[in-house]
């Protein structure tokens, strides 16, 4: 088993410090990876996901985003991320000061970049805003975990809290909400819910305004209003059947209308929205290293292709 450097550190956006941290490979990259964490998560909640990919010869990159993780600072920032313009703006600073800015000789090295829930509705309207087309069209790949563009009915808000939430956060966009996401809904591993209640940083608060925001990122892609840029051409979306948090059926009917030159789609059947700390996550990390390293030239680290299943 190959030898990993963790390096964590900062990067500062307006008067916001972020929280960062990467995982390298013991010799140089065969790819990079930037992951978008979900709501109240951070990175340091993916198991061993990220250090079996940095073994695979992966540098994955990664940061607690504003109101998240080790970026609250104090108990007023939790979940304040601000509106989307804000959110896309963060991500795309931290690409630019610890991806693509950091001088380490290894430009030509591949990029790819993972979200997921939250995250992955976040990655979705960065890949469709030409504002950052600058920094999309260097990405290989994207690669989306149980992205969220509506809610499973199992968690579903009515109509009348999200239009009253919306006209609230108009008012007073800080607003703070706790709204806990059942860990029994996130994983079928009884040790990994009890480590999700037992993790002080995962806050379950959000903001009115952040709220409002992530539901309408939801509604605008689930629509057709957000469309990926041009150039996007590759992308592996991976979600479980039975995930109670984010709706199923509501990714694949955005996929069934998508047109990608380089399209996989792989439904993992009974799994939770986790993926990545599910019973049998292995296959999860082993598909996604695989979809990464066939892309980056190195289809010999590939054992088996992931299965699309539309």
């Amino acid at each position: 088993m190959a030898d990993i450097q963790v390096v964590e550190g900062t990067v500062k956006v307006d008067d916001v410090t972020l929280h960062t941290k990467s995982w390298f490979p013991s010799g140089p990259p065969k790819a990079k990876l930037i992951v978008i964490h979900g709501f109240s998560d951070h990175v340091d909640r993916y198991y061993d996901f990220f250090p079996t990919l940095a073994r695979r010869g992966v540098a994955v990159y990664g940061f607690d985003q504003r109101g998240w993780g080790r970026s609250v600072r104090r108990p007023a920032d939790k979940g304040r991320t601000g509106p989307t313009a804000t959110v896309l703006s963060d991500i795309a600073a931290f690409i630019r000061a610890k991806v693509f800015g950091g001088g380490d000789g290894d430009g030509d090295v591949p990029v790819f970049m993972l979200g997921h829930s939250m995250g992955g509705g976040e990655v979705l309207t960065f890949a469709s805003t030409p504002e950052y087309d600058d920094i999309t069209a260097k990405i290989r790949g994207f690669i989306l975990e149980a992205p969220f563009l509506g809610f499973a009915p199992e968690f579903q808000p009515s109509w009348l809290t999200i239009a009253s939430g919306r006209l609230a956060a108009h008012v007073v966009p800080n607003f703070h909400l706790f709204k806990p996401v059942p860990p029994e809904h996130l994983s079928r591993d009884t040790e990994v819910q009890k480590n999700i209640a037992d993790d002080p940083l995962m806050h379950n608060t959000g903001t009115l305004e952040g709220l409002a925001a992530m539901i309408d990122r939801a509604e605008f892609l689930s629509a057709g209003k957000l469309k990926l840029r041009p150039h996007v051409k590759s992308v592996f979306l991976a979600h479980g059947t039975a995930d109670m948090v984010t709706s199923f059926d509501r990714v694949k009917e955005w996929w069934e209308r998508q047109k990608l030159e380089d399209g996989t789609f792989k439904a993992y059947e009974g799994w939770f929205h986790q993926l990545h700390a599910e019973p049998g996550k292995e296959v999860f990390y082993q598909d996604v290293g695989d979809w990464i390293l066939v892309r980056s030239g190195g289809g010999e680290e590939m054992r088996r292709a992931p299965e699309s299943k539309l």
